[in-house]
């Protein structure tokens, strides 16, 4: 066995226990039992990390958990609403297995496409934005919304915040996306598609193409449309609340 394929089955066996983790803050042991035929004293070892399964299970581990496991309702179990209505993520930025199961939801979602940057703006989206870069082995960029020191040249793309009748503007510092770029764009919530689109005119400005576009909450979806409603890429959200009037 070679040590690349000896690392590839290294990365599945932790891949696999980190989703039992994941899986055991929704489900009980006799539940997570049900779902993979394995008995709760070896899941138990395998959840405490006193020992890996073998490639074989892992396999197994994590074909039956993808088929039982649902992200979304995880996701929406964890997100708050303060007395305004506003939207508290805390519990999924700030939850790296969680995250990381994303990140291979996003590679396995878009597999076949080039992706050789993820951008996002900073500073809400790069928790997620760096896990999916990680999965995807490859540089992320970010843009601010106020230029930093040190940093010579940026471009510059300023949009219309639509509800609050404001203009802001995005710097991404040149030369972080080039034309031999295929960008996928993240954000961790949306809810209208301005700042996505000040994104894709970014990436785009600087010569690259646009892979997709990945949000992990969603508030309605015309914000789709908004974004470019001619996109011939994905653009798609893993949780999709209603909008609300």
């Amino acid at each position: 066995m070679s040590h690349e394929t000896r690392y590839e089955y290294l990365k599945m066996q932790i891949r696999s226990v980190e989703f039992l983790r994941l899986a055991k803050e929704v489900y009980s042991y006799q539940e997570l039992m049900k779902l993979t035929g394995i008995p709760i004293t070896v899941l138990n070892r395998y959840v405490k990390g006193h020992i890996l399964p073998s490639p074989d299970r892992a396999t197994s581990i994590l074909g039956k958990l993808e088929k039982g496991y649902d992200v979304t309702k995880h996701i929406k179990d964890r997100l708050g609403f303060d007395k305004g209505g506003f939207l508290d993520n805390t519990r999924i930025v700030g939850d790296t297995l969680l995250l990381r199961f994303i990140a291979n939801h996003v590679v396995q979602k878009l597999a076949g496409r080039r992706v050789s940057k993820v951008l996002t703006v900073a500073v809400d989206g790069i928790p997620l934005t760096v896990h999916i870069a990680d999965a995807f082995v490859v540089p992320f960029v970010y843009a601010k919304k106020e230029k930093e020191i040190g940093v010579a040249n940026f471009i510059e793309e300023t949009y219309t915040v639509s509800r609050a009748g404001i203009q802001v503007s995005l710097y991404l510092p040149k030369g972080g996306i080039d034309k031999r770029d295929s960008v996928l764009i993240t954000d961790d919530v949306v809810r209208s598609g301005e700042q996505l689109k000040a994104l894709v005119n970014l990436a785009k400005r600087s010569g690259a193409e646009i892979a997709a576009i990945f949000v992990l909450i969603a508030v309605g979806d015309r914000w789709k449309k908004e974004v470019d409603d001619s996109a011939d890429y994905p653009i798609y959200s893993l949780v999709t609340l209603p909008e609300k009037d």
